[in-house]
């Protein structure tokens, strides 16, 4: 056997056994690590395969005789599959390091480990073999694998109503996200006379059918991204999650909905049929879900919730680039349609890193503390220093900062959105700029996001008992948080590499690659060309190394006039934690500049005594998003009142039901016959 075939086997093998082996969990920590090893076994054989096929610019296919009597599941491994096969291996790796420790929490609860094992194995599976699909009947299979597994993940605790009522809002929309999926394949096979993607790619469909399976899809796979406003489950499924399966499902499933619209515009529909609209639109709705996705987040008190709705933002950046880069190819700029790809990629992979980092240390935090308020905790950066760390590497890297890797990603989209003035149509050149600006926007607001986050959390002095009594993490839990920590670190110190890696899927889909990005040498990257645009991220560490080594050494030379003293408390005596601000003071200002975009409940109560002195105070806020009110509360009044309606056929009486059959049966021979 092949050994890329080989290493592809156990890549896909291994969640399955670790699947089977988890059955035993509830009585061994062995066989419990066991399936974190299998988990650990598929992460690199992912990352290996993948690269493969990204390096060698290669092919791996398979026909296995499984599916339907005329239909085998055929399997397919190309440069874009493997480039989101990577992304799933990096991930995998890092939590079979952090879930045994995380889920010794688990251990007296009423919830089976055996169960948490068995579904976490088959969700990594269905990802991958949703990236491995060839044909639509395996992708639809797996895609449902993927959702029902995933499905019974975030439902694990369900003791708790939240979470019973985040599972079904999940399943709901998934399943109906899954429909319009299905549907999309539909058109695109009755046009090409065949289930397989490469009956489909042959396929000479009319730009109206195309554009109805583009619409389908985006439907479809921007429901599971969480796009706005079909996002709805997304803040609710998150929180409700053990946390390593948040990292999986934010940094990983939602780019598997990626794949798949890249897959349906770029690959099955082809450049041939691409139409300009259709990046207008994805522009459009990733703007807005980038800027609304970022609003929300700032006005979070939970942790995980903020997480959640930062990935919304995210999300909307990674479609903003694939919006331009429709509009470049629909307009025959195939290089700046490449450039626009790329930065997407890049910025695809980087989110997966950071923000999976990012919920793994949220998860360390609650782990530790068991508060996912931000209200409740401060002053953790003093017992939690080295998760306090990596927490703060993931908040410049997601804040665009550099030397991270947000940064080089989110400057590439914007070196592509300044190339508007090759665009003949006067509103595309107004539009785009425009574009820009606003994720110039949601980037300063993702800085302030994260400063609150950092500051309320970790820095100050503890609120709680239970943040006072917190102790740092396990070693396999931190171990996790330094192998995201330091990829995030290198990715953005390299990008000229990262891009020279990921040319390998534009060149296959596209014809055209960026040669320019790295012909000034590794240290620069030049995406258009050196006079246009550099970047040496090299450089810039550097720099900063040197300004803060300058700094310290500063600030630590002794000098006779400097006097040490402790800080001014204004005359109120010793500082404590009700000095600090909290979460919801610091996004006050911009929750009043902005309050038209929430839903706000906000209520102020006060008890008082005989003498009508005050004694207490309560402050209460509620936020609520608005789709909520606009979209899905009418769709959902729409359906009970259809129900009701509906009920008075059921009046119990046998003669009834006997009626209802006689008639059925009249009208289906009246219609055969």
């Amino acid at each position: 056997m092949e050994f890329s075939l080989l290493i592809l086997l156990v890549a896909v093998g291994s969640p399955l056994l670790s699947s089977a082996v988890s059955l035993g969990a509830n009585h061994s920590a062995r066989i419990r690590l066991l399936s974190f090893i299998f988990l650990g076994i598929s992460g690199v054989a992912a990352i290996v395969s993948g690269m493969t096929v990204l390096i060698d610019n290669s092919l791996i296919q398979q026909q296995l005789g499984l599916g339907l009597p005329w239909l085998a599941w055929h399997l397919r491994l190309d440069a874009l599959s493997g480039f989101f096969f990577v992304i799933v291996g990096i991930v995998t790796f890092a939590v079979s390091f952090y879930a045994p420790g995380y889920v010794k929490e688990f251990e007296h609860s009423p919830y089976p480990l055996s169960v948490l094992g068995v579904f976490t194995g088959l969700f990594i599976t269905g990802m991958l073999l949703v990236l491995l699909a060839d044909d639509a009947y395996t992708f639809m299979v797996a895609w449902e694998l993927m959702s029902l597994s995933s499905y019974f993940l975030v439902a694990y605790q369900h003791g708790s109503s939240h979470n019973r009522r985040a599972a079904f809002l999940y399943l709901l929309m998934a399943h109906v996200g899954g429909l319009a999926i299905l549907l999309a394949f539909s058109v695109l096979a009755n046009a090409g006379g065949g289930f397989t993607f490469d009956a489909i790619r042959s396929a000479n469909i009319s730009l109206t059918w195309a554009s109805i399976a583009f619409g389908l899809g985006l439907f479809g796979f921007g429901m599971k991204a969480g796009l706005t406003p079909l996002h709805a489950w997304l803040p609710e499924a998150h929180p409700a999650a053990p946390s390593h399966i948040s990292a999986l499902m934010s940094g990983v499933m939602l780019k598997v909905a990626i794949y798949g619209l890249i897959r349906l515009i770029f690959d099955l529909l082809g450049t041939a049929h691409l139409h300009w609209s259709w990046g207008f639109v994805l522009l459009s709705m990733g703007g807005s879900s980038a800027v609304l996705g970022i609003m929300y987040a700032l006005v979070q008190n939970d942790l995980k919730k903020l997480l959640a709705y930062s990935s919304i933002e995210n999300i909307g950046i990674i479609c903003m680039g694939l919006g331009l880069s429709i509009l470049f190819t629909a307009h025959h700029y195939t290089v700046l349609g490449s450039l626009a790809m790329i930065a997407t990629l890049f910025h695809a992979l980087n989110h997966a890193l950071f923000k999976s980092l990012l919920f793994l240390s949220a998860g360390a935090v609650l782990h530790a503390t068991h508060e996912q308020n931000l209200e409740q905790m401060g002053g953790l950066i003093h017992r939690m220093p080295l998760t306090a760390f990596f927490f703060l590497i993931g908040a410049l890297s997601i804040s665009a900062l550099p030397p991270f890797n947000g940064f080089a990603s989110e400057w590439l989209i914007f070196q592509a959105a300044l190339q508007t003035p090759h665009l003949e149509s006067g509103v595309l050149r107004a539009m785009i700029p425009f574009s820009a600006a606003l994720l110039a926007f949601t980037s300063a607001l993702s800085a302030s996001c994260f400063v609150k986050v950092y500051g309320v959390a970790f820095l100050g002095q503890s609120r709680t008992r239970h943040v006072r009594q917190a102790r740092e993490s396990s070693l396999g839990m931190n171990t996790a948080q330094a192998i995201l920590a330091a990829a995030c670190l290198l990715l953005g110190i390299f990008p000229s590499h990262v891009v020279m890696v990921i040319e390998r899927v534009p060149q296959n889909l596209l014809g055209k690659g960026l040669p320019s990005a790295y012909a000034e040498g590794w240290i620069w990257l030049t995406p258009i060309s050196a006079a246009t645009a550099s970047y040496a991220a090299p450089l810039v560490l550097i720099s900063i190394i040197a300004v803060f080594g300058l700094s310290y050494i500063l600030l630590h030379v002794k000098h006779d006039n400097w006097r040490l003293s402790p800080p001014w408390d204004c005359g109120f005596g010793p500082l404590s934690n009700r000095m600090q601000y909290t979460s919801t003071s610091f996004a006050q200002p911009l929750r009043r500049i902005f309050s038209p975009l929430w839903q706000t409940e906000e209520k102020i109560e006060e008890t008082q005594n005989a003498t009508l002195q005050r004694t207490h105070l309560y402050y209460q806020l509620q936020l609520l998003d608005r789709s909520w009110a606009t979209l899905y509360q009418p769709i959902a009044q729409g359906v009970m009142s259809v129900a009701r309606r509906l009920a008075y056929i059921q009046t119990g009486n046998i003669r009834t039901y006997l009626a209802y059959s006689f008639f059925t049966l009249l009208i289906l021979l009246w219609l055969i016959t």
